[in-house]
């Protein structure tokens, strides 16, 4: 390598390059201290000690073993160190974002990626001092960080499912084929998801009835007696009542499953002027938003854990946490952000 007639980057906070080594190679050559080498380069004395050691080799001559400086040797050993200790590098640079995305995980029940956005889009931490949710994931995978993927709420937890031959079922309703091009691309609110979760199948198990709103992905979770059309319309009987004259403006569509508990559901359409739309027979993902969602309430209320155990209150806190859960698809705003955002547009036009 012609090390004289390469060109030096600037020195000020920099790495050794080639043309340094070189440069260190030839000054160490004719005898020069590495105070005296530093001076030259406009390097600190203990910089050029310590290429000195990373560069130097050991070799025989006659009877006689001398030490030499290698620069080829000392930008080998340069580079191998900077692949072998880049990311525990890099934990170190960003140590109080890590803390913050550890803290936040474990009292907060987010996600990593909701965590991550959310610290950016609230300017928490400097750009330079924070990594993205992949580099997150990485570090979680190589054993770097406290969390563990045993830990992650749906990473250990998908699996393939087979498909099976489903039978014909009636339909009920106005078919979600007919839904408005505004619907189903989200370009427009007030277009609601709906279903039922259970927990124990048992008689006289109480239920969730849950809404969830495509465009801000706001969570509406309501306890009932039990998984029937009554329970189910007794209280969307009382929704129409708390929103009134709002009603009709903020559920201007409801999509749900052809569950029998939903058979009555497009009778509202008689009272105000809300669209009822029903998906295929035995197609969840019609309902995707709703699915989702349903999946973040199973954090909290597993499959099998009778509702009956849970108060009004518990309920209601799930659905805060679901509600206040910055979402990626939404900017990292939180749905209740989002919800917000669209009423002010309704009620100052």
């Amino acid at each position: 390598m012609d090390y004289l007639n390469d060109t030096p980057n600037s020195r000020k906070n920099k790495h050794l390059n080639a043309y340094d080594r070189g440069q260190i190679a030839l000054l160490h050559s004719e005898g020069l201290s590495p105070y005296a080498i530093g001076k030259r380069l406009g390097r600190a004395s203990n910089t050029i000690r310590n290429e000195l050691k990373r560069g130097t080799v050991s070799q025989i001559k006659g009877n006689k073993t001398i030490d030499i400086y290698f620069p080829d040797t000392g930008q080998r050993v340069y580079e191998n160190n900077r692949k072998n200790c880049g990311p525990k590098f890099k934990l170190l640079e960003c140590y109080n974002f890590i803390e913050h995305v550890i803290e936040e995980f474990y009292t907060s029940d987010h996600s990593i990626d909701s965590i991550c956005g959310s610290a950016k889009r609230h300017n928490k931490f400097p750009d330079s001092e924070m990594v993205c949710t992949k580099t997150l994931y990485n570090y979680i995978d190589a054993g770097l960080l406290e969390i563990k993927n045993i830990d992650l709420p749906v990473k250990l937890k998908r699996s393939s499912k087979s498909n099976r031959a489903k039978q014909n079922k009636k339909k009920l309703g106005t078919s979600i084929e007919e839904r408005p091009e505004s619907v189903n691309d989200r370009s427009e609110f007030g277009h609601w998801e709906i279903n039922t979760v259970i927990g124990k199948k048992t008689k006289d198990e109480a239920a969730l009835l849950t809404m969830t709103e495509r465009t801000t992905r706001s969570q509406i979770i309501r306890k009932i007696a039990d998984k029937t059309t009554h329970s189910v319309q007794e209280t969307m009987t009382k929704l129409i009542k708390e929103t009134g004259d709002l009603f009709s403006t903020i559920f201007k569509s409801i999509t749900s499953d052809n569950g029998s508990e939903f058979s009555e559901l497009a009778s509202i359409e008689e009272i105000a002027d809300t669209k009822v739309y029903y998906t295929h027979p035995y197609s969840s993902w019609e309902r995707g938003t709703n699915e989702r969602h349903n999946g973040l309430i199973r954090r909290f209320i597993p499959k099998g854990r009778s509702i009956n155990e849970f108060s009004i209150e518990a309920i209601a806190r799930v659905q805060n946490w679901c509600n206040t859960l910055p979402r990626k698809i939404l900017g990292y705003l939180t749905p209740n952000e989002a919800f917000e955002d669209q009423l002010k547009l309704i009620l100052y036009k």
